[in-house]
């Protein structure tokens, strides 16, 4: 029961960071383009990223904290949901470049956060 509770703590945290975040960016770079949800994604990867290979690989995390910022935290900050729904949206507004942009933008920018935090950790 403790590790649900760690979870949902990190998710919380996380949730109300991503709400935060993604309207901030969505209102400071106005765009049809869901900028804000690209932001997040690449926060919530690049923090993930310096979270296990930076922390966990190196057994600097505890299997709580673990729970708390990766699964939580993370889970709640990145959002493929909101991700899959923004783009789904721009395909039924037959916006297609920005749609195919948001794919292919969200792909490329969470492997580099991942990979560049997987780089600077080993470092």
């Amino acid at each position: 029961m403790i590790k649900i509770i760690l979870v949902a703590v990190g998710g919380a945290f996380g949730g109300a960071f991503r709400y935060v975040i993604a309207n901030f960016v969505q209102r400071l770079f106005p765009m049809p383009l869901p900028i804000g949800t690209l932001t997040v994604n690449f926060l919530g990867s690049l923090i993930l990223g310096f979270l296990i290979f930076g922390l966990d690989q190196k057994n600097l995390l505890s299997l709580n904290w673990k729970l708390i910022l990766a699964v939580g935290f993370c889970g709640s900050l990145t959002t493929f949901s909101t991700f899959s729904l923004e783009t789904v949206s721009l395909l039924f507004d037959s916006e297609f470049l920005l749609a195919t942009a948001n794919i292919l933008l969200n792909l490329v920018v969470t492997f580099i956060a991942i990979g560049f935090a997987y780089y600077i950790s080993r470092g």
